[in-house]
Formats: C-alpha cells, structure tokens, sequence
C-alpha cells in the first residue's frame, strides 16, 4: 500500500466496504493480505527456507542412529553434522527477512484498517454518531484493529510452521516408509473435528464478550465526562455501581469464554498426545515383528515427525481463542464498513463560493422513530448578510433548522436552496468550507491554543490567527497564560474557563472567514462579564455573514433582523424584536417571563 493511502487517504481502496465482509472474516483477512504480493511472497520463501531444519533434523538424527547402529565411518557422522549446522545457521538470516517483511504487512494492513475506518467515520452521517457512543467508536478503531494485528501475528506462523512440517514430514515419509503414511492422516482430521465441535460456541461467547465490552466502554466514557456532576451531587457511589455492573457482565462473559477455551485446549493436547503415543507404539512394533522393514532410525524419525505434526496441531488448536477474537473484531469492523447511513456527497455539484442566500421551501422534518415531524411545512427566505434568530420553547425545532442548513440532517419533505441551488445536488463538504458554527459547549482539542484557531488551516499565518485572537476579544487569555498562544489547553479545554474556551471558539470560527454563521446558544452557559465579551467577539464575526441564531436568552438577538417564533415545529411570528413586542403575541409574552 502506498505511503499516500499510509497518511490517512481512504479514497486509495476501490470500497471499503468490500476489504471487510463480516459474512466471510477469513478471505477478508487473506485478500487484506493479499494486497502486498510482493512483500507477501518474500516472507513466505523466507519462511520456507527457514524452516527446512525442521522437517530436516529428523532425517539427519535417523541417519546418524543407523550409521551408529551399523557402526558405520564418522566421516559420515561428521557430513550429517555439517549439514546440520549449515541448516541451522541460515534459520537466523532467513527468519529476519520473514519478520521484518510479514510484521510489514501486518502493520501496514493495522494502521490501513485504523485509517480506512477513520475516513468512513467521516462519511457516515451525524445520525449514526449520535446513535453511537465515541467509547464504542473508539473502541472498534483502537481494540478491534489490535486485535486482528495480534491475530495477524499469533497465528500465521504457527500455522505456516504446521504447514511446512505436514508437508516436510509427508513428503519424507512418503520416499523413506510409505506404509506409515496412514497414521499421519488421522492427524488431520481429527484437528478439524475439534475446531469444528467449537466453531460455533466459540463465535457466540466471542461475539457476547464483544458486545459487553463495547457496552463497558461506553459506560466508562460515560463515567469519565460526568464526573464533574457526579462529583457535585455527591454521586459517585452511583457511578462506581452503574460501572461495575458492566464489569460483572465482563467478567461472567470473559468465564465462559475461558470455560470454552480450556475445553478445546484439552481435547486437542490429550487427543494429540495420544496419537503421539501410539504412533511411537506402532513404530516399534513393526520394527520389532518385521512388519515393515523399519530400523531403530525410522522409528525415532517417524516417532519425531509425529511428535511435531502434533505440537504444530496442538499450538495451532491453541490459538483458537486468539483467532476468535481477531474473527469477532473484523466482524466488528465490517460493522462500520458497511453501515449504510452515509451522507452522500460523492459526485454532487461542488461549491467554489457562496453569498449565503437560503431558502427553505415547505420544509418538514421527522427524526428516525419518532411519531410526528419536528418540523412541519417551513417557510422562510433569508437574504446575504441578514441575521435571523430562532427563538421558542424546548422541542420547537429550533436547532432542527440549524441541523438542516448545516446538512446534518436532510428534510423528509420540501428542500432548502442555496444560492438559489438544491442542497440535495450540492457536495456539502464544499458548502461546509463557508460555513463556521459556533455551538453552546466549545468543542476544544488537547492541543495548543494556536492549533485549536488554525485547526485544519495548514496555510495560517501567525498574523491571522493573532488578528482572528484580537476580535475575538481573546488576547488577554493569551497573556494571562504562560506559554501565550502555545499554552495547552488540555482535552476538551479543561484549562480554560467557559468565556475563555467560547472566545477561542469564536476565533476558529472567524479566522476561516465565513459567509455563512451558526450560533447555537453560544452565550447561555456564560456568566454576565464572560458574556459581555463573547458578545463582542460575535459581533465582528457576524458582520457581513449570513448569521443563524438559536438564544433562549432573548436579550441576546434584540439586534437581529428577524426573529423567529417557533413552536411545535411551525412559524407563529416573524418580525424584529420592536415589531413583535408591539405585536403582543408569543415573542412578548415570552420576553415578559424572562424580564420578570
């Protein structure tokens, strides 16, 4: 794979969706494999060269026993030993280019899963996130990934050494005694009746661990993000329960599994020991009754092989529980791949530039599952550069309107224009490059003041992410830190105070200069000082954009030139904040409650 597709490109691999198939794990794993042949083909004829030692030895260790026996030359012992070393000596040379080539792959086929899940993340709509946890999503990037490498290189070489010895030891004892070639079949199939006894047992329990794993995730994030409120209920107890009781869930799971494990882990080295022994038996007999013309050497070759072909079996029936689970986290995985709630945008027009005209026509929106539309036949016109404010109860629709305008989510009924253009036909991530959004809680990243303005503005220079700072009123928060504009802000921000965190968000939004603004309660978390001066940054990020408001605090868009009244999804008044005050409808009686 490319270094191209390596930098986080998903658009290198024809379809995601078709690397992974949670229907058939194992092809999907080979042909994952199979997209480096090169390096591929260099381990295995490494690997191959590598281990002839070991279906080797045991010819050389019967021939050695027979010259002794026979009391044969030593220059013949001494040939077989130096064939011997120079066997062993090429392992090291032979067994560094199979890691180094194979641990390639495998790595690059890790960090290709992490990248290509990555980008479909980015493609799949806001609906599925907020019907995921990011712990889950987390969790299938960084666990399941992990698992399929480990699996990757647990079981591959085992199973390639296991190949090599059957077909090494078969080969050899088909020229030396092929009367015994029999006893060696029984291996086999015995093998495969084990794996298959537990095949689908083991895909249950693995499946089950999964799920509650995943479920522990989430309650841990969970846990993590409300601390702060636990804390200051004193809830923490409750917290502590709600986490153990995944926990216990875990663990019941994580017996079972292990219970199962250790059952097939005993079935197959009893049942392989046992053919081990009786192949030693069997040896000897012949040999002793002249059944087959077997000497002492034959035995302890044919007792030899049989003692590997079974280790090799019993190793790789010991993995089982290693590839299961890398099994059940390609299946999680495939999980994403082919989640078809996408956000299309592949082929649609392209926005090179926007005046922010919008339009919405006869707009109705229904939520998945829900009994009635959250929006209900919405008209509205706004012009370039007006600033129009939602405003109404909790569940009026208010932020549904931004959610649509943004192209989080599509109307179920009606269309809204931009420029007078469908954004059904529109490549919304090009409309997205005009559009800044300012919402009530600033999402910050644990990284630099200055990464978190510039955040995807490689080109930025430091004038303009320090005039984006100056007006957003934020250049005292970088002189009152001690690195300035390098200060980390720690996750989420938690440096910062809430004005501190909003005005740096008000400062990436102004220093992509947009044409479009969306404000979602991006005052109300604030106290009256830290408000004031959010306030101020807003106003220079508003002017000349076509500003959005939703504010249930009605003093914060007395401003604006329209105010919209929802309520149960519909438009009850339109007009400015004098116009409706003097109207006496719901926008005064609204502004009444909140003055009183």
């Amino acid at each position: 794979m490319s270094g191209q597709a390596l930098s986080g490109n998903p658009d290198h691999l024809t379809d995601p969706a078709q690397i992974i198939d949670a229907g058939h794990p194992v092809r999907s794993l080979i042909r994952l494999l199979a997209r480096r042949p090169g390096r591929m083909a260099l381990a295995i004829g490494a690997f191959v060269l590598k281990e002839i030692p070991m279906w080797m030895l045991p010819v050389i260790t019967a021939a050695i026993i027979d010259t002794v026996a026979e009391g044969g030359r030593t220059s013949t012992v001494l040939g077989w030993l130096g064939l011997a070393v120079l066997l062993l000596a090429q392992n090291y040379p032979n067994h560094l280019v199979y890691t180094r080539n194979f641990m390639m792959v495998v790595r690059d086929t890790g960090a290709e899963l992490r990248n290509v899940l990555a980008g479909r993340l980015q493609t799949l709509s806001i609906g599925f996130h907020a019907r995921s946890t990011s712990a889950v999503v987390q969790n299938k990037l960084v666990r399941d990934v992990e698992n399929i490498e480990l699996m990757l290189q647990q079981v591959t070489h085992p199973l390639l050494s296991a190949t090599m010895v059957v077909i090494g030891a078969m080969a050899m004892t088909a020229v030396l005694v092929p009367q015994f070639l029999p006893v060696y079949l029984l291996t086999v199939p015995l093998a495969l009746l084990i794996r298959y006894t537990v095949a689908k047992r083991s895909r249950t329990r693995n499946e089950r661990f999964r799920l509650e794993m995943e479920g522990l995730a989430a309650r841990v994030g969970e846990m993590a993000s409300l601390i702060p409120v636990t804390r200051a209920h004193g809830l923490e107890q409750t917290a502590v329960d709600r986490v153990a009781g995944g926990v216990e869930k875990v663990r019941r799971e994580a017996l079972k599994l292990d219970m199962l494990n250790g059952h097939t882990a005993s079935m197959s080295w009893v049942s392989m020991q046992f053919l081990g022994v009786l192949c030693l038996a069997l040896a000897a007999v012949f040999s002793l009754t002249g059944a087959l013309p077997i000497g002492p050497g034959d035995v302890v070759l044919l007792s030899t092989y049989f003692t590997l072909l079974t280790q090799g079996l019993i190793q790789l029936l010991g993995l089982l529980p290693v590839a299961a689970r890398g099994v059940e986290s390609v299946r999680s995985v495939a999980e994403v791949l082919a989640e078809p709630d996408l956000e299309h945008n592949e082929g649609k027009r392209p926005v090179g530039a926007v005046t922010g005209a919008l339009s919405l026509q006869r707009v109705r929106h229904r939520h998945p599952d829900a009994q009635v539309d959250s929006l209900h036949d919405v008209d509205l016109e706004i012009r370039p550069g007006e600033t129009v404010a939602f405003v109404g109860p909790s569940g009026a629709g208010k932020s549904t309107v931004l959610n649509l305008v943004l192209g989080f989510v599509r109307p179920t009924q009606g269309r809204i224009l931009l420029d007078g253009q469908d954004m059904q036909e529109l490549d919304l991530r090009t409309v997205r490059r005009f559009v800044s959004v300012v919402p009530q809680e600033p999402m910050l990243f644990e990284g630099s003041i200055r990464d978190n303005v510039a955040y995807g503005l490689d080109d930025a220079s430091d004038e303009r992410i320090r005039q984006a700072l100056q007006q957003a009123q934020a250049l005292d928060i970088i002189a009152s830190q001690p690195d300035g504009w390098d200060t980390v802000v720690g996750e989420r921000g938690a440096r910062l105070s809430g004005g501190q965190r909003q005005r740096i968000a008000i400062a990436r939004a102004l220093i992509r200069r947009p044409r479009i603004l969306l404000l979602d309660e991006a005052t109300s978390a604030l106290d009256p000082e830290s408000e004031v001066q959010v306030k101020q940054a807003l106003s220079e990020l508003m002017g000349g954009c076509t500003t959005l408001v939703v504010a249930h605090r009605l003093s914060t868009i007395r401003q604006a030139d329209r105010i919209v009244v929802l309520e149960g999804g519909r438009i009850t008044e339109i007009g400015g904040h004098d116009e409706l005050l003097a109207r006496g409808g719901r926008y005064a009686a609204l502004h009444r409650a909140q003055a009183g």
